[in-house]
């Protein structure tokens, strides 16, 4: 795949804010161009493509395909494997908020409910400290009850409520 310098900015941009994600660069930027791709890419195209090491574009695929970003295709003849990722940004945006809540929220969660439960008989843990960790778990149950309802949504519905942006305090009556 050629990269024309608009490709490359984006390429590059998506692989700074991986960065900031907490996601190797690499990976994010394997994961820009996948997205970009009018067709799927092999482990060979990829890397020279981004000019990073084939056994870089292997580790870093196995990593996206464990995010379930991209997926393996095959091509009838060829033996190698073509590698796509989602190519709507709300899939791409509802796949990355599950598996981060799959791998971060949910084990809070049950950290803060094994919490409040030893809070319960715990004397030497005051009041404030407890109230403060249960509040901590009813703010996260109602975030991700919300996430649920939400995603079950469709995306021109989504759409739409996110326009609504501050609006929405009129039509709850407030």
């Amino acid at each position: 795949m050629k990269l024309t310098p608009t490709t490359e900015k984006f390429i590059l941009h998506w692989g700074e804010m991986g960065s900031r994600w907490g996601v190797n660069r690499t990976v994010a930027q394997i994961h820009a161009l996948l997205y970009l791709a009018e067709e799927p890419l092999n482990a060979e195209a990829i890397s020279e493509t981004l000019g990073v090491a084939r056994s870089n574009v292997s580790t870093s695929l196995k990593e996206l395909q464990t995010w379930n970003l991209v997926k393996i295709v095959h091509t009838i003849g060829d033996r190698r494997d073509y590698f796509e990722s989602h190519k709507d940004v709300w899939d791409i945006f509802f796949v990355i908020i599950e598996e981060r809540k799959r791998r971060e929220l949910d084990p809070t969660l049950t950290l803060l409910r094994d919490c409040v439960l030893e809070g319960e008989g715990d004397k030497q843990t005051s009041d404030v400290v407890k109230g403060r960790i249960n509040d901590t778990l009813l703010f996260l149950e109602q975030i991700t009850g919300w996430y649920e309802q939400i995603r079950k949504l469709d995306p021109n519905t989504l759409s739409k409520l996110m326009k609504l942006g501050s609006k929405i305090q009129t039509l709850l009556g407030k």
